[in-house]
């Protein structure tokens, strides 16, 4: 059936559910998301971390929720997921590892980016998943973003529309939907959206330059969706309160009219603390459909969620969103459907690994490493401090409780390769005892190597590292490249 006709036959609160995208725990659906697809008919689920426990796990569990879903509604869903490559990888075991987008500008291979991005998202199609929530767009032009960062495929607008684009079309290539972000950009901040609302204050010819460029190019090359920006924008949006995802000004007036774009729009999810810690979850449900976006992303708590969308339709039936506004989008929700043959769900056979794809993996991690190296010695032990994650958000996730090899560890290849090594894990911001502790070790180890995690960022690292005998320290910058400065060229790692 064509999208309009499909469209036509559709309820109220069918439409309005099209236009909802939800998360939920687990390996196998759950009652909270059978509830959602059974009694609320949403039109889309994202998938974390915590549903992924292998790749034939995760390509039944796609299977089971596109089954209920058929089982209630007409329209086959979205499966979405964050897998950017690098730190954003939500699936990792079974599938080719993508490296970063930092790490693809720095091979300076734009084929490479294409035909690696192509081979996993491939793989993410085979697994039952059919939009991924990348690339991203932003320009990583503020080296203080404490969320951007090795996420964005360069420091200049130039560079990011080189490999990005390249990202779009090995995305699309794949038959992956692809969606930008974080519009208008998320790039110039130094505050992380998950827990405030950051300020891009530049004038409009700035961000026509800068921030926009690499959008504006997306849309040019066919971009199939994109993703808001919980930031505000003062020269499209003169009230601060309100970001990028919830201003007419910015969804309508610059998105669609000037910039002419004709895809979707999804929200970031809308449980983040610039929203959250705001006008509130429920309520920015409401705005961001009236600001113009077409699909509302929620990924945690099931009261919310329900609430977001009963909340929606109630704005719709009061008259304060026009139904033509909802048809307008559930139109191009239904034609992305099916443009990416999404109703093919049962068809799907998991395809992944190649060893022509590990190989080319295998060569663009080895080519996107820089600094100095200088060898270890076997035969002298090495302590290992390693930084990491202790407060969890959708970007950093955290890996405590888990084993050494799980939390990314190098003891383990270290120990691999004949050397001994003793381990110790600090946090971000490690205390006094923690600092302490890491000296008084670090002085009786002839080798020391500390894997930092955003020290840039992160004054008590700074500290350590400066601390460190300097002249028995390799530094692996184990995030932000820019960890590498704090210490003699010579010695970095």
């Amino acid at each position: 059936m064509h999208a309009a006709d499909l469209l036509q036959s559709l309820t109220l609160s069918q439409k309005v559910a099209q236009m909802f995208m939800v998360g939920f725990d687990g390996f196998v659906p759950n009652t909270h998301i059978e509830t959602m697809l059974k009694q609320q008919q949403i039109g889309g689920v994202i998938l974390f971390r915590r549903n992924v426990a292998n790749t034939e796990q995760v390509a039944a569990l796609n299977l089971q929720l596109q089954q209920i879903n058929a089982r209630f509604s007409p329209v086959p869903l979205l499966i979405g997921i964050d897998q950017e490559g690098g730190m954003v990888m939500r699936i990792e075991d079974g599938v080719t590892p993508l490296p970063s987008a930092m790490a693809f500008k720095n091979t300076a291979s734009v084929a490479d980016c294409a035909a690696l991005t192509q081979i996993g998202n491939a793989e993410l199609k085979s697994l039952g998943i059919n939009i991924n929530f990348a690339p991203v767009l932003d320009i990583n032009n503020n080296r203080q973003n404490p969320v951007i960062g090795v996420r964005a495929y360069g420091e200049t607008a130039n560079e990011v529309c080189q490999f990005a684009l390249a990202a779009l079309s090995g995305m699309q290539a794949a038959g992956m939907a692809a969606t930008g972000k974080h519009f208008p950009g998320h790039g110039d901040t130094a505050m992380d959206s998950h827990v405030g609302m950051p300020v891009v204050a530049h004038d409009r010819p700035r961000l026509d330059a800068v921030e926009l460029a690499p959008f504006c190019a997306a849309f040019n090359a066919g971009l199939d969706a994109l993703m808001t920006a919980h930031v505000a924008f003062p020269a499209i949006e003169p009230d601060l309160s309100i970001p990028a995802t919830l201003s007419h000004a910015v969804l309508n007036g610059l998105l669609r009219k000037e910039l002419g774009f004709k895809g979707v729009v999804i929200t970031d999810c809308l449980e983040m603390d610039a929203i959250a810690k705001g006008v509130g979850t429920v309520a920015a449900a409401v705005q961001a459909v009236r600001a113009g976006a077409d699909i509302v992303l929620i990924s945690h708590t099931p009261s919310t969620q329900t609430a977001a969308l009963a909340a929606v339709q109630a704005a719709v039936e009061a008259g304060e969103i026009d139904i033509a506004q909802i048809d307008a989008s559930v139109l191009r929700i239904l034609a992305l459907k099916q443009q990416y043959q999404m109703q093919n769900w049962a068809s799907l056979v998991p395809s992944l690994q190649a060893a022509s794809s590990m190989a080319l993996s295998q060569r663009v991690h080895q080519a996107a490493i820089t600094g100095s190296t200088q060898p270890l010695d076997k035969n002298k032990p090495v302590h290992l401090i390693s930084a990491e994650v202790r407060a969890h958000t959708e970007i950093d996730e955290v890996a405590l409780g888990k084993t050494p090899e799980a939390r990314n560890s190098l003891a383990q290849p270290l120990t691999e390769l004949g050397f001994t090594v003793s381990e110790q894990w600090i946090a971000l911001r490690p205390d006094s005892a923690e600092l302490d502790t890491a000296l008084t070790q670090a002085a009786l180890a002839p080798q020391i190597i500390f894997v930092s995690y955003n020290a840039t960022l992160n004054p008590e690292q700074q500290a350590l590292i400066a601390a460190l005998p300097q002249e028995k320290l390799w530094l692996i910058a184990g995030r932000l490249p820019y960890d590498l400065d704090l210490v003699p060229k010579r010695q970095a790692d």
